[in-house]
């Protein structure tokens, strides 16, 4: 078999415009602790990090991250890459098995598994076109014909304009949309009636055969979620995604346990151990784990299975093709998130901007080829305009 002979990591810095993004566009975990509640600023991930894994039978393997480009490139450079080199990428269990216990006195999470699950995606990809097959075809193969995927980006906006982009997605064969919250506990009910105003828009922009979602990005405590969730169940929300910190388990239980919209969270959680925690606390009506950040493939198909286990859904946050490969083979993920491409404003979208391959909805749904191996993702090549690139 093919062994690892480099493992190569560069920042893709978006220098180009930037859509200008208004007070109350998103709410944030950071708004308890800011003048302007619903200040996405700090949260843009406007760098990502692209691993790629050569073999020494010219197999390269692509991975990404998307948090924290900087310090994650220094863990794998620093730390993982010493690891792998000579090592069969074969060996994906081993291999990490290894980067987790050897990283785990400052890694475990945040950085030090968003590096851990970059290496990992890269790994999976290579494995792949080593056996030429692709990824969910490793994973267990198709579980459905196609994926229904979710119209996620409806930020906090005028109502007028919230109403045509929702309609919008509705008209292009939806079948379900979500929009953010703008407003959280320090703006009081003027807040709370704001939000509503959001989602009785939303629900008439799309009728009440469109599934609707809302997020509220860690942006509450659970003293409000209550409040909120009372006055949100005649709305017919599918679920409300991340209502508190991704630490407060216990109150994502609470809330779940009100029985009044679903509750979504996981986005921001790590390790199947922490997902064992979730489950077991019966946090999550719905599990949302982004694979570039959980553990990568290793990690998340066993989440995956784990999640069916407790009848918990799987929805990956973000879509995209690194979650797009578990969705597929998973018979516990209906639906899943579809970022359209619009002009760089949070981050989520750079990921049109740097890989060919990432799959176009049709009528509220994508497909992925059974004859592309690894993720059947390619590079583009970088416009200097709007690329920094650090090696």
């Amino acid at each position: 078999m093919p062994r690892i002979t480099d493992v190569r990591t560069t920042i893709w810095e978006w220098i180009g415009p930037v859509a200008p993004m208004p007070p109350h566009f998103c709410t944030t975990a950071g708004d308890i602790v800011s003048d302007v509640t619903g200040s996405i600023e700090g949260f843009r991930f406007l760098g990502w990090l692209v691993v790629e894994i050569e073999c020494d039978d010219g197999t390269v393997g692509i991975g990404n991250a998307a948090l924290a480009p900087h310090a994650t490139k220094a863990a794998i450079d620093t730390y993982l890459k010493p690891l792998l080199i000579g090592t069969d990428p074969m060996d994906s269990e081993y291999l990490w098995q290894s980067m987790y216990r050897r990283t785990l006195p400052f890694g475990r999470k945040g950085i030090g598994m968003t590096a851990i699950s970059a290496v990992d995606l890269a790994i999976w990809d290579a494995k792949g076109k080593i056996l030429n097959q692709p990824v969910f075809k490793l994973l267990g193969g198709r579980t459905k014909s196609k994926i229904p995927v979710y119209a996620s980006r409806l930020y906090s906006q005028p109502l007028d304009t919230l109403y045509n982009e929702a309609r919008a997605y509705a008209d292009q064969g939806f079948s379900a949309v979500k929009l953010r919250f703008g407003w959280g506990p320090k703006d009081g009910l003027a807040g709370i009636n704001k939000n509503l105003d959001l989602v009785k828009t939303a629900r008439e922009a799309v009728g009440p055969d469109v599934d609707l979602m809302a997020d509220c990005y860690m942006g509450w405590n659970v003293e409000y979620a209550k409040r909120m969730l009372r006055l949100l169940e005649p709305h017919n929300l599918r679920w409300v995604e991340e209502p508190v910190i991704a630490d407060d388990l216990a109150g994502y239980a609470e809330l779940k346990a009100m029985n009044l919209v679903g509750i979504s969270g996981g986005e921001h959680e790590y390790t199947l151990y922490g997902f064992r925690q979730a489950m077991d606390l019966r946090a999550f009506d719905i599990a949302q784990f982004d694979v570039n950040r959980v553990g990568g493939i290793t990690a998340a198909k066993k989440i995956a299975d784990l999640c069916e286990a407790y009848d918990v859904a799987v929805i990956p946050h973000a879509g995209q093709m690194h979650n797009y490969h578990v969705s597929m083979s998973s018979y516990g993920a209906p639906i899943s998130e579809y970022f359209p491409k619009v002009p760089v404003e949070v981050g989520n979208e750079l990921f049109w901007y740097i890989f060919d391959g990432e799959p176009v909805a049709e009528n509220g749904f994508i497909n992925l080829a059974d004859d592309k191996p690894g993720f059947g993702l390619t590079l583009k090549t970088p416009d200097p305009a709007e690329f920094k690139l650090t090696r």
